[in-house]
């Protein structure tokens, strides 16, 4: 699916946008068209939509309510749920606003034209918007494009999307935009001194892998590793059924980094781009590795099993660790990695961690810039105890149940001692109730933010 803006026509309709707080929001419209919205009750309440007729009974003009700014801050790209009510047509915006309101507006227009129609049919809102003035009309289409391939990626179910189908969608990127890619999977993981990677693939049917895709060559160097576990049973110890019925989102972190590398390399921006994805299942079968087996990872450090189903760190692990040997100027992990961090944030922020202070406030204002939430989570170094087992290096799951994030988060950290910089990024990857510019699904989280926070974090 391609999200795009209409082609600028003499036809267009005007598109006027009313931001319910300020002042007298209609008084710039025509007489006829205040007399229209004050009958049929509009007063720019957020996500309200109204057409208005003219004398021979076509659309005139369409008016869309911003809401207050309270009521947008809320509900980020609320307004855009209106796209699906007005009828079949080419708009232009007509009203004046501030560069923050039109830009959110005109990506997020483009978002809640998303559909995920690989099985079944999905009408997607056939109005239309020419791209704003003002606007980057490239990079937004950009952005969105990206965010298209990630939620299809999350949305996939795992017998379509396991470490072959993953394999093949960065390939396929990788050859539309020049890069370089590498594979090692199964036994060779063993020879190359990827355990961990193994350990936790090796009982699936589908052979582990780790995926290797390099762009660029000028500039700083930035290395994205994203967790491509394609679904995830628990191993031995298995999640009940509830539990496992949205595994195939647990690649939600490649998926992520595959949609960001996507923007990036579409916008050619100048830095050195890899990107890093463990690719497994974590499956049942006679050779599963086991609660209370001692693996030897990649860096060296031994690391107790206490369960299982904490797999996501131990075959991220492999992977920064292989990052960090290059030292690039600043490692990016993004994963569906605790549950701890969907209850202490819920499904829509992405929780971070950095090394550095002004990487976390570059993260902040790309946030904001972008309507890509995210907050702030601490490397919290008194809590390294816990993941210290005493009969090995580290414990994939310390017990008690406390900070559950915190402690995932430190055990990665663990992996990254040559780079000084590193953020990691606990994110959900799911949107459990459909809201506008966001249906229901798979979702990119942390990606917009982290775009619009480059130039900072890499001084580009």
């Amino acid at each position: 699916m391609t999200l795009t803006f209409a082609t600028q026509t003499d036809a267009a309709i005007p598109l006027y946008l009313i931001e319910k707080d300020a002042g007298d929001a209609l008084s710039a419209l025509p007489k006829p068209a205040q007399t229209w919205a004050s009958a049929n009750g509009f007063d720019g309440g957020l996500g309200q939509c109204l057409v208005v007729p003219s004398a021979s009974g076509e659309v005139e003009m369409a008016l869309v309510g911003l809401g207050t700014a309270k009521a947008r801050n809320r509900k980020r790209f609320g307004a855009v749920a209106a796209r699906g009510k007005l009828p079949e047509g080419v708009y232009q915006l007509a009203s004046s606003h501030s560069d923050q309101i039109t830009q959110e507006f005109a990506l997020g227009w483009l978002l809640e034209g998303y559909r995920f129609d690989r099985y079944a049919t999905q009408s997607a809102p056939k109005a239309q918007l020419v791209a704003p003035a003002g606007v980057d009309a490239t990079r937004l289409e950009t952005i969105a494009g990206g965010e298209v391939a990630t939620r299809d990626l999350i949305n996939t179910p795992a017998e379509d999307m396991g470490p072959d189908e993953l394999e093949l969608a960065v390939r396929k990127l990788a050859e539309a935009h020049g890069a370089t890619i590498s594979t090692i999977m199964g036994k060779a993981l063993l020879d190359q001194n990827f355990p961990m990677v193994h350990a936790v693939g090796r009982a699936a049917t589908r052979a582990p892998r780790l995926i290797d895709m390099r762009w660029g060559d000028e500039g700083p160097t930035l290395t994205l590793v994203g967790k491509g576990v394609c679904f995830d049973t628990g191993g031995l110890n298995l999640k009940p059924g509830a539990s496992m019925g949205l595994m195939k989102k647990d690649m939600g972190g490649a998926a992520t980094v595959l949609g960001l590398a996507q923007m990036i390399m579409a916008l050619g921006l100048k830095l050195r781009l890899r990107v890093l994805i463990p690719a497994v299942e974590n499956a049942v079968a006679g050779n599963a590795f086991r609660p209370g087996d001692i693996l030897t990872s990649r860096k060296g450090l031994t690391v107790e099993i206490n369960n299982t189903d904490a797999e996501g760190r131990l075959v991220l692990a492999d992977a920064l660790a292989l990052a960090d040997e290059e030292t690039p100027d600043l490692i990016v992990s993004m994963a569906t990695l605790t549950g701890a961090a969907r209850v202490a944030v819920g499904p829509d922020l992405s929780p971070f961690y950095a090394t550095e202070t002004t990487d976390a406030d570059a993260l902040r204002n790309g946030a904001q810039s972008s309507a890509d939430p995210v907050w702030e989570l601490p490397f919290w170094d008194p809590y390294e105890a816990m993941i210290e087992p005493g009969i090995a290096d580290l414990d994939n799951a310390p017990k008690g149940g406390f900070a559950g994030s915190i402690t995932a988060a430190l055990f990665l950290r663990r992996f990254v001692t040559d780079t000084p910089r590193y953020v990691h990024f606990d994110i959900y990857g799911w949107n459990p109730t459909a809201a506008p510019g966001r249906p229901k699904g798979g979702v990119g989280m942390g990606a917009r933010a982290l775009l619009d926070a480059l130039p900072d974090l890499l001084e580009l």
